[in-house]
């Protein structure tokens, strides 16, 4: 009698345990609340300021048939009443297209309790996709586009010097001034930061493209 209990008891656990593992791979993916944008507004550095940069990240995103309505690029601006990129993108945790976590917070995302470079985060070639979930073209790649305007301190935070680090305020496509860049494969420059790696060569398209970019920006879902 011990034995059929045994053996009836093991039997139940295992379907049990089957249940909870058929359950779990049904269990649809975290919806897509960040993304980098698969094009750029095709100006430069001229994003129609933060408001023209958030409305490019929100088509984007409805038109890969995204659930989230309220989209903000990652994007810091100075002078009087300077915004900090890190405070415009919500607290996480972030979830690519395909519904893989690429951080988990503010503080994951841009490593703040390391002293590292700042690799909290999970961004990578790898990670770091499209609306569509399709990777962006990096080191390697023809044309390389891994430069990805920010404005940015490693930190998340905005430049507090007199230099102009986000072509006016995200309004310029001048051939001079500079955009701070970051890389999203994490592969070439001074450093391997995700969000400010160096300064662009100017605010056009074309300045954009001689360093290895195409004016994309990274873009969080708030809601």
């Amino acid at each position: 009698m011990k034995k059929i209990l045994f053996v009836a008891g093991a039997s139940v656990a295992m379907l049990v345990g089957s249940l909870a593992m058929a359950q779990q791979a049904a269990a649809p993916p975290p919806p897509m609340n960040f993304f980098v944008s698969s094009v750029g507004l095709g100006k430069g550095a001229d994003l129609g300021g933060l408001a023209g940069a958030d409305r490019h990240c929100a088509a984007l995103a409805k038109a890969a048939g995204s659930a989230k309505n309220v989209w903000h690029a990652y994007l810091s601006t100075q002078g009087a009443g300077a915004v900090n990129a890190r405070d415009r993108i919500g607290k996480g945790p972030w979830f690519n297209a395909k519904g893989g976590r690429v951080a988990q917070g503010l503080a994951d995302l841009h490593g703040d309790t390391l002293e590292l470079a700042r690799l909290g985060n999970t961004l990578t070639k790898a990670t770091a996709l499209d609306e569509k979930g399709n990777p962006i073209k990096g080191v390697g790649d023809t044309p390389n586009q891994h430069d990805i305007l920010t404005g940015s301190n490693p930190d998340g935070t905005a430049f507090t010097d007199a230099a102009d680090h986000t072509c006016k305020n995200w309004t310029s496509s001048a051939a001079d001034g500079v955009a701070q860049l970051g890389h999203f494969d994490r592969t070439g420059g001074p450093n391997v930061s995700w969000n400010s790696t160096h300064p662009s060569r100017g605010c056009g398209q074309e300045n954009l493209v001689s360093t290895g970019g195409a004016g994309l920006l990274y873009c969080f879902a708030i809601d």
